[in-house]
């Protein structure tokens, strides 16, 4: 996970990197190491055979699944959106070997998915989801689609029937109003979250067109410029500070975290808490006492609470 200009990163006194490093020491996760191969950051601290620097790499895909393995049947740990960075410690027979810049997150990507970091990103996506255009004509058929938490960068504009468009280096066409200027950040996390109710379940998801419980709190919380880990056992020992919220829950309010083994849901009210969901496959909203009561009888109690 790396810091941007007008980000903070949780908790406060500690830089992005040295959490991951604290929390996660050896967690393959977030450090890029096998037995014959490792980052040459990690030399001295774990054994392999051969030590590599990462080269510097940008996701050029709308969304790239992380995979577990390199393979196209390995499972989906977690995805990157168009314009992160990565970089890549590995390039073999198709597949990158790769760890996120943002969440530190470690995984393999098709490497047709990879290109060079050529222009500095200047906007993001700020809606859940949008449209790529050859030009700028919303009649002219799609070229491709973003989701929320996308880079790119603007290079011109241009106004056709009475529509704003921004224009990439590519030539393609975004509608202007779908993107903000990268240092301009959202107020508040849990209407960015609110903004993706119904939108798709999906295991490992991080976008617009699919997201899970953690790639909802992560991507919600990016906008307003938190840069937070990635899945829900890392958020519920690094995000803001744990409490108790009291008998019957009653001390939660808006903006808290509740945490399941392996779930995590944020409270919109004092009642009322949204999540994505394999219960209804949406990001739904759910009342907290229905949803323990409901999820209790396999995963038993929430197991921790936190403030961010």
């Amino acid at each position: 996970m790396v810091s941007s200009p007008g980000r903070t990163n949780c908790p406060s006194d500690l830089t992005a990197n040295d959490w991951i490093i604290d929390l996660t020491a050896r967690d393959a996760r977030l450090h890029a190491f096998r037995s014959d191969l490792a980052d040459a950051r990690l030399k001295g601290e774990v054994a392999a055979d051969r030590f590599v620097t990462g080269r510097p790499a940008r996701i050029t895909a709308s969304v790239a699944d992380l995979r577990k393995a390199p393979r196209p049947d390995a499972g989906v740990n977690t995805q990157a959106l168009f314009g992160d960075d990565v970089l890549v410690f590995e390039d073999a027979e198709g597949w990158a070997w790769v760890q996120a810049e943002r969440d530190g997150y470690v995984g393999y990507v098709a490497d047709n998915l990879l290109g060079a970091r050529d222009h500095a990103p200047s906007h993001i996506v700020c809606v859940p989801r949008t449209f790529l255009y050859p030009g700028p004509d919303l009649r002219f058929p799609l070229s491709g689609q973003l989701s929320m938490g996308s880079t790119v960068t603007v290079s011109g504009s241009a106004e056709t029937r009475g529509t704003h468009y921004a224009l990439l280096p590519s030539g393609q066409a975004i509608i202007a109003g779908h993107l903000r200027p990268i240092a301009e950040l959202a107020d508040d996390y849990v209407t960015v979250a609110e903004s993706f109710l119904g939108t798709p379940y999906l295991w490992g998801g991080v976008s617009g067109f699919g997201i899970d419980c953690s790639g909802l709190v992560q991507l919600a919380m990016r906008m307003t410029g938190k840069d937070v880990l990635r899945d829900s056992d890392m958020q519920a020992a690094s995000i803001g500070t744990p409490f108790e919220p009291g008998p019957d829950y009653t001390g939660l309010q808006r903006g808290d975290l509740v945490f399941w083994k392996g779930h995590v849901a944020t409270m919109t009210d004092e009642r009322d808490m949204i999540h994505a969901n394999g219960h209804t496959m949406l990001v739904s909203r759910e009342g907290l006492k229905e949803a323990v009561e409901r999820i209790g009888y396999l995963y038993g109690g929430p197991t921790g609470f936190r403030r961010p």
